[in-house]
């Protein structure tokens, strides 16, 4: 198996913020267009997906972004098949979090999504949108 052959491209990347009007706010100035605006219950966080053409930036009032810069927090890979990414994922080693799979009831039907970290600790998000 070879992740590229289950990858689609990127789905979003992630940045937290510490004000959701105001960063709702910047990227509606830079032509982005609200997608998606909820709540994600498990963690009690606002959450809004902005969309300028095919890029998406998933944002996050957690009260703890870094305001500096790294300030990204992660970057997610559309993936085909979550149970087949995430089994090659931990056989190979490369489940560095241990994490498992998780869902959140966005979008139409939800979104199934584990993430790992690289070398230099950035977080690697596979994500299945359910369909």
């Amino acid at each position: 198996m070879n992740v590229k052959d289950y990858a689609t491209g990127i789905q979003h990347i992630g940045i937290p913020t510490n004000d959701m009007d105001k960063t709702i706010e910047f990227y509606h100035k830079l032509g982005f267009e609200t997608a998606l605006q909820t709540v994600n219950e498990e963690a009690g966080e606002k959450v809004a997906f902005l969309k300028l053409q095919t890029l998406v930036v998933e944002t996050y009032e957690n009260k703890a972004a870094k305001m500096s810069a790294g300030a990204i927090d992660h970057v997610a890979i559309d993936v085909k098949d979550i149970e087949e990414v995430y089994q090659y994922i931990v056989e190979n080693g490369l489940n560095t979090t241990g994490d498992t799979i998780h869902f959140l009831p966005f979008w139409t039907k939800g979104v199934r999504f584990f993430t790992i970290e690289g070398p230099n600790m950035e977080k690697i998000e596979f994500s299945q949108y359910v369909k």
